[in-house]
């Protein structure tokens, strides 16, 4: 069964991208990844941005990042279930220790950086 984690990445002052959580879904030999502004939460819509994959290393890793860019934190992980899969949009039901239920991540239509995630129970 496919992993995922929620890091809460703290960026320095000045940093590029602001504190944000990074959302990480197991696929194959990656973590599909987004910048999320604020933990998800059941019934609530977040903004987000999809990054570059990043290394199955993640699922377990806290501490710093390289090149100075912060550093990063467990607030959640645990197992998911692919529900659908396609080029704009992910659907899982995520089984962690705090989120629960069906997460959905979508692709703003205006802009294809921007994404938005829910939860719902």
């Amino acid at each position: 069964m496919p992993r995922f984690v929620v890091l809460l990445h703290e960026t320095p002052p000045g940093y590029v991208r602001p504190t944000h959580y990074d959302l990480m879904l197991e696929q194959g030999e990656v973590l599909l990844t987004w910048a999320v502004d604020q933990l998800p939460q059941a019934g609530e819509t977040r903004a987000a941005e999809r990054l570059p994959d990043h290394r199955p290393f993640y699922l377990d890793y806290e501490g710093p990042v390289s090149g100075n860019r912060g550093t990063v934190k467990c607030v959640d992980r645990g197992d998911f279930d692919w529900v659908s899969q396609t080029p704009g949009r992910f659907e899982a039901r995520i089984s962690g220790e705090k989120l629960r239920g069906t997460l959905v991540i979508e692709q703003d239509s205006s802009d294809a950086q921007r994404w938005r995630v829910s939860l719902s129970g």
